[in-house]
């Protein structure tokens, strides 16, 4: 068994502020979603084996707590372009071995990044 993908939601709308974020600034790249699934609106990113999927919801309500939680090679470069894009990171020393940071995609959900450390 392994994690195939996680969704967030969005507002109908959010589609090129969310591409902006996860591609531009997270380094994610786009996956086309299926002919079927393509007029519900949404994108697929992936990072790895793993995706994330952003689908719309209406009414929306961002996720604050919940979250996805991504494991990175390099925290703290990622930290650096995520505060370059204007986005603020909450750092979280709560587990030790593990540097992370929380910050909100453009619609607001929650999100974590992780790096062990030795």
């Amino acid at each position: 068994m392994r994690l195939h993908h996680v969704q967030v939601s969005g507002p109908a709308g959010c589609e090129d502020a969310m591409r902006a974020f996860y591609v531009g600034v997270l380094g994610m790249t786009e996956v086309t979603k299926p002919e079927a699934l393509q007029a519900r609106g949404g994108a697929w990113f992936r990072a790895g084996s793993a995706e994330l999927h952003v689908g719309i919801e209406d009414p929306f309500a961002p996720a604050l707590k919940a979250h996805p939680g991504i494991a990175v090679a390099d925290v703290d470069r990622l930290a650096a372009a995520v505060e370059a894009a204007g986005v603020p990171v909450r750092w979280d020393d709560a587990i030790p071995g593990l540097r992370r940071f929380h910050t909100s995609d453009p619609v607001g959900n929650r999100l974590e990044f992780q790096q062990a450390q030795p």
